[in-house]
Parts: C-alpha cells; structure tokens; sequence
C-alpha cells in the first residue's frame, strides 16, 4: 500500500502543476518569484536530506516537486509578480540563512527540519498573497496539491518524526493555502 500511495500522490502531484502553468502562462495566477525559487532550492535540498534519513516510498511527490517546482519558478519570472519588495526579500534571506546552516551542520536529520522550516519561510509570500489576492492564485492546483500531500501520508511506511515531518508540513501547507483561498474567494463573492 506505501508503494503505490506513493506513486499515486507523485502522480497527483504531477497533475495538480498542468493547470497552474496553463493559469499563469494566461495571466490568470501570477506566481509569487521569491517563493517559488525559494522552493525551488529547498526541494533539491529536501529530496536530498529525506532520502538520506531513509525515505522510499514517500519520495515521490518529493521528485515530482523538484522538476515542476523548477518550472513554476522559471514561469514566475516572466508571468510571476513579487520577489523585489521588502517581505519577499527578508523571506529569501531567512532561506538563505536557513540554506547556511543546512551546509554546516551536513547532516540529514537537521537539514531536513531546517529545510521545512526554511520551504515555510518561502511560503509565506504565496500564503500573504492567496490571503491578500485569492484570485491570483489558482484553486484546482491547490486542492490537488492538498490531495497529493494527503494520499502522500499514506505512504509513510515508518511513522518516525523524520519519516513524517515533511510529508506532514506539505499536507498542512498546502491545506492552509487551499482553506484561505477557498474562505478569502467566498467571502469576496458575498
């Protein structure tokens, strides 16, 4: 069952990115640059780290965000807004900060958690733009997203707070930004 929810949460993953880059190449969700880059570097860190503390079956979506966050990133700075004011800057710093001690400390357990802490760093300008402009982010990715991260948890074969952490911040992540897109959408249509 971890195999397959694994490859099926890769796969949903995969999927959730279509209609994100189709939205932003048509001017309808404008990719936060700082955030997407940011992620863009955490997730090669990620893969890295979580393979390294044992992940197997969980990965997936892990790959998966490596090569499509890579392209949201590129996408970003042609169809993307942000990234040069002062919040966007102060996240990408703390990432680097975060990116620092990651390479001191070379070691899988706290780079993963430091890698976590640095992707939440980079969220908070997607999280600050759904909560400010619902409309400039695209719902259907997010909920796919939020599904890819929940299947993801099932593919979990060992319940370790290493095994867990990260499939756990993404499913909470992704549901946060899917729950404020959703109440913030609502609440402009009333």
């Amino acid at each position: 069952m971890h195999f397959w929810a694994g490859k099926i949460a890769g796969i949903v993953s995969l999927i959730a990115f279509i209609p994100y880059c189709i939205s932003a190449i048509q001017g309808k969700n404008r990719p936060n640059r700082a955030t997407w880059f940011i992620w863009f570097f955490v997730s090669l860190i990620l893969l890295a780290s979580y393979r390294s503390a044992g992940a197997t079956d969980a990965i997936w979506v892990s790959v998966a965000n490596v090569f499509i966050i890579g392209l949201v990133a590129l996408l970003s700075i042609k169809y993307g807004e942000g990234g040069f004011n002062l919040f966007d800057i102060s996240c990408f710093l703390g990432a680097m900060v975060g990116l620092v001690l990651w390479w001191f400390l070379r070691s899988p357990l706290p780079a993963l958690y430091i890698s976590v802490i640095i992707d939440f760093i980079g969220a908070l300008p997607t999280l600050k733009k759904s909560y400010l402009n619902p409309h400039e982010e695209n719902r259907l990715t997010w909920a796919l997203f939020w599904l890819a991260n929940t299947i993801n948890l099932f593919a979990i074969n060992q319940w370790t707070w290493a095994m867990a952490a990260y499939p756990l911040y993404l499913f909470f992540i992704s549901g946060t930004i899917l729950w404020i897109l959703v109440f913030r959408s609502e609440k402009n249509t009333v």
